[in-house]
């Protein structure tokens, strides 16, 4: 189902945060933004954001940011949002996700410094769907190398290598 009235989507994620919240006596903040500005990254325009804080934002954060990815899946499931839309709402705490995505982009200039210098390929830890196409989409326009996911399921991960390399296998 497409994000339509997002607007009443956003209420809707009001009402599931104040019942999941006060429920697990957390002592958070929260603010719902319909179409927030759109920072330097083209490849991230969600509809809705939510933005956490308060004392227990570092709870959100603990283990890659398993709690904070976990109430952001389970709203996507309560919207009904299939898999090509959950990039429409879009969960962050402290600025974790901004800082993840610069930490995404460096380490993809590093991997692509690497596999120049040694015509290695370099494979990146496993990592989400979105954390990848942060690493594809920060070397899509790098004239020497490409990149490819490789594995399955939560150990799928990003592969850099020379252009003219074979496909990886796995």
């Amino acid at each position: 189902m497409p994000l339509e009235d997002k607007v009443a989507a956003a209420k809707r994620i009001d009402q599931l945060l104040r019942d999941l919240l006060s429920a697990g006596g957390f002592l958070l903040k929260y603010r719902i933004m319909v179409d927030p500005p759109v920072e330097d990254r083209d490849w991230e325009r969600p509809q809705i954001l939510v933005a956490f804080s308060g004392p227990d934002g570092p709870l959100l954060l603990e283990r890659g940011a398993e709690l904070l990815r976990s109430l952001e899946h389970v709203t996507q499931k309560m919207l009904r949002l299939e898999s090509d839309d959950h990039d429409k709402v879009v969960f962050d705490c402290m600025n974790h996700r901004a800082m993840r995505l610069e930490e995404l982009r460096l380490a993809a200039s590093v991997a692509a410094e690497k596999v120049l210098k040694t015509g290695v390929p370099y494979e990146f830890a496993p990592m989400t769907a979105r954390e990848r196409r942060s690493v594809h989409l920060a070397l899509r326009d790098h004239p020497e190398l490409k990149t490819e996911s490789c594995g399955e399921g939560p150990q799928r991960c990003v592969v850099v290598l020379p252009k003219n390399a074979k496909p990886q296998k796995k």
